[in-house]
C-alpha cells in the first residue's frame, strides 16, 4: 500500500481525519510540521502529548534542539528512512501536517542548491541587524528580481537563503530552482483537505488560540527566550505564534 499524505491548513480536520484511518489501518504517523521537529515547542504547536504518542506512533517529533536548524532536505531523508522502516514492518505510513515545503521535497525532489552555511548566514543576519531586512530585500531585487518579486520584505528566511545561495554560487536563485534532483521513492496517496467554509475556520483558528494561551502559551516561550542558546533568529522562532509572543 502506498504511504498516505494528509495535508491541509491548520483546524482543517487533519487531526480527527487521521484518527479514523488509524483505527481502520495499521498505521504509524509522520509528522509533516516544521515546527514539531523541535523540542520543547508543544503548547503552540498543538504536538501531540506522549500519551496519545504511545497509543499511535508519531515520527519526526522533537527531533531538534530549539536552537538548532531543519532543513527541507533533512526532512525528506528522515521521512523515506522513516517510511521505508514503517513499510518493512507490514504497517503503512500516514503522513500528516501542513508544511508543504516538505510535502513537495519527498513528492518532487528538491531543488539542486548548495547547502547552507554557517558563515555566510551568519554575515547575512548581521547585516540585516545593521540595514534592517527590507534592505536586504532591495539589495535582492537588484541582483534577482524574479526571487524578490515571488518573497515579501518580511520573510526573512526566504530573503536569507536567496542571497546565500547568490554568495555561494554566484547566481540568483531564480535561476537555480527547478533544476530538481531525482525524487525516486515510494509512491504516495493523497488527500488534501480544503475547508469550505472560511468565517467559521477563522473563528477555531481564534479559539484554539484562547485555548494555547490558557494553557500555558506564553509561559512555554518564556522558558525558550531563557535557554542559554536561544535567540529570536533561532529558526524555530520563526513558526506563527513564538515569533509575535517572543517580540
Amino acid at each position: 500500500m502506498p504511504a498516505i499524505c494528509l495535508y491541509g491548513p491548520t483546524g482543517s480536520g487533519k487531526t480527527a481525519l487521521a484518527l479514523a484511518l488509524a483505527a481502520r489501518f495499521n498505521v504509524e504517523i509522520i509528522s509533516v510540521d516544521s515546527a514539531m521537529v523541535f523540542r520543547h515547542l508543544d503548547i503552540g504547536t498543538a504536538k501531540p502529548g506522549p500519551e496519545q504518542r504511545r497509543g499511535l506512533p508519531h515520527h519526526l517529533i522533537d527531533v531538534r534542539d530549539p536552537w538548532q536548524g531543519y532543513s527541507a532536505g533533512a526532512f525528506r531523508d528522515d521521512a523515506l528512512h522513516a517510511i521505508g522502516d514503517i513499510t518493512r514492518r507490514g504497517r503503512v505510513a500516514l503522513l500528516v501536517g501542513g508544511t508543504m515545503l516538505y510535502f513537495r521535497a519527498l513528492w518532487s525532489g528538491l531543488d539542486e542548491l548548495p547547502a547552507a552555511d554557517p558563515v555566510v548566514r551568519a554575515a547575512i543576519d548581521a547585516e540585516a541587524t545593521e540595514k534592517g531586512w527590507a534592505a536586504l530585500h532591495a539589495d535582492l531585487a537588484r541582483i534577482d528580481p524574479l526571487a524578490a518579486a515571488r518573497i515579501r520584505p518580511t520573510d526573512r528566511q526566504r530573503i536569507q537563503r536567496a542571497l546565500e545561495v547568490h554568495r555561494l554560487t554566484g547566481s540568483p536563485i531564480s535561476s537555480l530552482q527547478g533544476r530538481q534532483a531525482a525524487a525516486a521513492g515510494p509512491q504516495f496517496f493523497r488527500i488534501a483537505l480544503e475547508p469550505a467554509d472560511r468565517q467559521a475556520l477563522y473563528e477555531d483558528l481564534d479559539r484554539r488560540f484562547a485555548a494555547m494561551l490558557a494553557a500555558g502559551f506564553i509561559e512555554e516561550v518564556r522558558g525558550l527566550m531563557a535557554m542559554p542558546l536561544m535567540s529570536a533568529g533561532a529558526q524555530s522562532m520563526r513558526a506563527v505564534g513564538y515569533r509575535q509572543i517572543w517580540a
